[in-house]
């Protein structure tokens, strides 16, 4: 297996680590202070993103400015959703809402870059979106905040994967990191600062271990794509469903229904289908 393919199992990993320390945070501390150490924490990427001509004002001033702070946006959004949703719900119904993003965006790509998709690869998002409906049980149970913010945080993940792929390499590296990173910071730190809530000693170890091990899992997803394209390297995102799983039987009791159980595996099965070779393809021209 190459090496890029293994650290991406590995920085998936992390990541479902960091979402188990913001579920052990009980909902402690507000989601935008959440958000804010983890911006401040993802200054260790800086020096990877950093170039030769690259300048300090690239941080902020973008070739389409409406679309940095659209993105910034869409980031603190993100992230807010993210808390909630590990807060409110086990860490697989969490993981299963906010995998709708590769589906998602597979349909976003046909109206806003006017990819095309074959029937298969509409199948599969067809599918997916049952397995939505399979977890959710919308009219048979009540759907919460919680779920809410799953299917938030998975569609503004869409949204946020469209963009990148419009503005490609019209935007220097640094600029999408200030949309994505500096943008939050300073608007969680806002925020913080009016309604900052002093963590007890123990859970200053987990908002490090949240912070620290989402910063990791960007650094080595961003070696991993230098090593294996992106078409072999997304599928390793769905370990962290099973990780997520794992932890949320182990350290904090979660119970999976069986019908939650069948809606997960419908979504992944789903998600990994659109990953085969050739299902979906730039339309030319």
């Amino acid at each position: 297996m190459p090496k890029g393919i293994w650290l991406g199992f590995v920085a998936f990993a992390a990541y479902a680590i960091s979402d188990a320390c913001a579920k052990a945070m009980h909902g402690a501390l507000p989601p935008y202070e959440m958000g804010f150490f983890g911006a401040l924490f993802s200054a260790v990427l800086l020096p990877f993103v950093w170039r030769a001509d690259t300048t300090p004002v690239d941080l902020v001033v973008a070739r389409r400015q409406w679309l940095w702070l659209l993105r910034g946006a869409l980031s603190v959004f993100s992230t807010v959703t993210s808390v909630l949703a590990f807060t409110y719900l086990t860490m697989a119904e969490a993981f299963s809402l906010i995998f709708i993003m590769p589906l998602a965006t597979t349909a976003l790509s046909v109206v806003l870059l006017k990819e095309r998709v074959e029937k298969a690869g509409w199948l599969a998002v067809l599918l997916g979106f049952a397995g939505v409906l399979i977890v959710l049980r919308p009219g048979f149970r009540e759907i919460g905040i919680g779920q809410w913010a799953g299917l938030g945080c998975g569609l503004s993940g869409s949204i946020l994967s469209v963009m990148l792929r419009y503005v490609g390499h019209s935007e220097k590296p640094m600029t999408q990191f200030g949309a994505a990173q500096l943008f939050p910071l300073i608007v969680f730190g806002l925020l913080s600062a009016s309604h900052f809530v002093v963590p007890h000693p123990i859970q200053w170890v987990i908002i490090a271990g949240y912070a620290v091990l989402a910063a990791a899992g960007n650094l080595i997803l961003l070696f991993a794509g230098r090593l294996v394209p992106a078409s072999l390297l997304a599928p390793t995102q769905y370990s962290q469903m099973l990780w997520g799983t794992a932890f949320g039987w182990l350290f904090f009791a979660d119970r999976v229904d069986a019908l939650t159980f069948v809606g997960i595996a419908v979504i992944v099965g789903a998600g990994l289908w659109l990953f085969l070779p050739k299902r979906a393809q730039k339309a030319v021209g």
